[in-house]
Order: structure tokens, then C-alpha cells, then sequence
């Protein structure tokens, strides 16, 4: 078969295609054809040894995340079989079988059935963005612990950067499960394509009074705070957040120390709740697993341009250009195709 590997972290020339032997699924494993695999920040960071390293492996196969058809699996298998179809998150944390590879292997619950309905595109763009926004949207005071239709109605939800991968899927379930969605944007083609996402108002932070919107749109408050850059959007968050508000923190884009007002944010109740998918646990992963399925199935998590998402595509033998192109920050989500669909 036919894969990309790298021996030494580094930028995107370490990444290397070569053929190697077909794995076998040992007990409790799948072995999944992989259609389409997809890259995230986090795949550009582990190469480059700036993120999670897997000790003593002579090589590693890149990218956390894909979909493709179950081909083989392993003893004390019975959730799948030959022939399912199924997307893949985490596939390449403390191992060394990422996606960007014609077959890889991963434990059972690293895969995830793919509906019927959904493509292998919507499949290998879930895992760690609509991972990530799951357990966001999950962490707010007396709010639910699961998604699903009405479950946010009647909750508001402020999303910063809309048109980022999370954002765009933090947008998408939080719409999917009747929250009143915010988002802010830096452009009128990013304002588009969170328009496209479901956003019910949309934010142009460069050009507007940020805070005076979000409270018109917002009286009372924003419930949650589905956030990328704390350090900046702190002044903001505490200038519109309501009374037992939630900021959920997943990056740190814009800075790496956030200073709050102390007595502004304890009269107010509010708690800050930080989350990374790789230590969030095994329930919190299974539960946005199911989730996130079940929007799938019910056509809440679009992607391309119409669904606010635009896809930029890559053949397997130009991973590098496909890890270069999300960490230069192309909108959108990156695909690398590996196999016919």
C-alpha cells in the first residue's frame, strides 16, 4: 500500500510516500480502506514536534482523522464488519497509523458507522473540529451533557471565529440542537460562509462595535462562549457573557495568557472551562461520537462552500502541500484523497 510516513518531526519536506505491507488488525482493532483522510492544525504540529509525539516509533503515519469502508478486524470485534462504512478520529494519537495512508488500523472505538447518507468528505472532516465543538457546547452550567434537536433552544450561543474548522462546526450542532447562534468574523466572505453554517447573527469585529451587536442581539447575555483566542476576546466575553456564563477554551490562537477581571467575572458567576480532545476522556469521546452521528444522519453537518465549509484537495503524494496549506491558515477544511470514492 501506498503511505505517508516521516521518521524525524520537522517541516512538511520530512513527509515521505512510500509503500509499505498492508497491516494487520490485532484483538479489539479495525482495519478501515481509507477513502479520504483529513488534516488539522494539530497534524502540522505533531510533524513539526510542536504537539503530542509518540515515543519509540521508527516512523509515523500523519493525520488524526478519515473515512473510508472497514476492510478487516481483529479478534473480540462485533460493533463492525467488512463493508461498513465509517469516519476515524484520533487515529494517529500514541500510534503511529494516522489516516494518510491506503489502509490503517485503529482501535473499534476510534471508528465511528458513517450514515448512509453522509460522504466520506462529511466523515473525515468530523472527528477532532466537531469533536472539539461538541465538548464545547457541552460543558455550560445546568446546560445539556448531550446534543441533539431542542436540546440548546432557548440558550445563547457566541461563536469567535465562525469560519475556522471548529467554529464552523460549533455553528452547525449549536444551530442543529435550536440554540440562538452569534459568531464573529474579519471579513464579508468569511460572514458568507458562517451565513452558510446557520449563524443567526454575524459579527464583523474589524468593522463593528463587537459588543454593542452581540448585546443587541443578546440582552440578557451569552450563555457560552465557544472560544479560539481567549487572550484577545477576553474584554469581549466579559462585556456580553450572562450571568453563570460559560467560556469554553479550545486553542490559543491570539496569545497564550488570558488576564481577567477577577470581581467582574465572580459576580457574574461565570466559569471558564478549557478542553483538548486528546485528554478529555473516553465518555466525553463517545458521547460526541454518538452526537455528532446523529446530526449526520439528520443532514446538520454540510460541508463545502454551500455549507459554509470549502474544501481544498490534495492527492496523497502531496501531503506535504496539504499540511503547508492548513498551517498557512487556508479557510476551510483540507482533504487529501487517498483512494477512488
Amino acid at each position: 500500500m501506498r503511505s505517508i510516513v516521516y521518521s524525524e518531526t520537522g517541516p512538511s519536506d520530512v513527509l515521505r510516500l512510500e509503500e509499505r505491507a498492508v497491516p494487520e488488525p490485532a484483538a479489539g482493532e479495525v482495519r478501515v480502506r481509507v477513502a479520504v483522510s483529513a488534516v488539522n492544525p494539530t497534524d502540522w504540529k505533531n510533524r513539526s514536534g510542536g504537539g503530542v509525539s509518540v515515543d519509540g516509533q521508527a516512523e509515523i503515519t500523519p493525520n488524526q482523522d478519515g473515512a473510508g469502508v472497514v476492510d478487516a478486524v481483529g479478534s473480540g470485534v462485533t460493533a463492525f464488519a467488512p463493508g461498513d462504512r465509517v469516519w476515524l478520529f484520533l487515529s494517529a494519537y500514541q500510534r503511529p497509523t494516522g489516516t494518510a495512508q491506503e489502509y490503517t488500523v485503529v482501535p473499534a472505538e476510534r471508528a465511528v458507522k458513517l450514515p448512509d447518507a453522509a460522504s466520506f468528505d462529511q466523515g473525515a472532516s468530523m472527528g477532532v473540529p466537531a469533536m472539539t465543538a461538541h465538548r464545547a457546547l457541552t460543558v455550560h452550567e445546568g446546560g445539556p451533557a448531550r446534543l441533539a434537536r431542542g436540546t440548546l433552544t432557548g440558550r445563547t450561543v457566541l461563536v469567535a471565529g465562525g469560519a475556522g474548522a471548529v467554529g464552523h462546526a460549533a455553528i452547525q450542532l449549536a444551530h442543529w440542537a435550536g440554540a440562538t447562534v452569534i459568531t464573529t468574523i474579519s471579513s464579508p466572505a468569511k460572514a458568507a460562509l458562517a451565513k452558510a453554517a446557520g449563524a443567526d447573527v454575524i459579527v464583523n469585529y474589524r468593522e463593528e462595535d463587537a459588543a454593542a451587536r452581540i448585546r443587541e442581539a443578546a440582552p440578557d447575555g451569552v450563555d457560552l462562549v465557544v472560544e479560539v483566542s481567549p487572550a484577545a476576546n477576553a474584554e469581549l466575553n466579559a462585556a456580553v457573557l450572562a450571568n453563570h456564563g460559560s467560556v469554553a477554551v479550545y486553542a490559543t490562537d491570539g496569545g497564550a495568557h488570558v488576564t481577567l477581571d477577577v470581581r467582574h467575572h465572580f459576580a457574574l458567576n461565570v466559569r471558564y472551562q478549557f478542553l483538548l480532545l486528546y485528554t478529555v476522556g473516553p465518555d466525553a469521546l463517545s458521547a460526541a461520537a454518538e452526537d455528532i452521528t446523529a446530526a449526520l444522519a439528520d443532514g446538520a453537518l454540510g460541508v463545502g462552500e454551500d455549507a459554509g465549509l470549502p474544501l481544498t484537495r490534495f492527492p496523497l503524494a502531496e501531503t506535504a502541500a496539504a499540511h503547508d496549506a492548513v498551517e498557512s491558515g487556508v479557510v476551510g477544511k483540507v482533504l487529501i484523497d487517498v483512494a477512488d470514492q
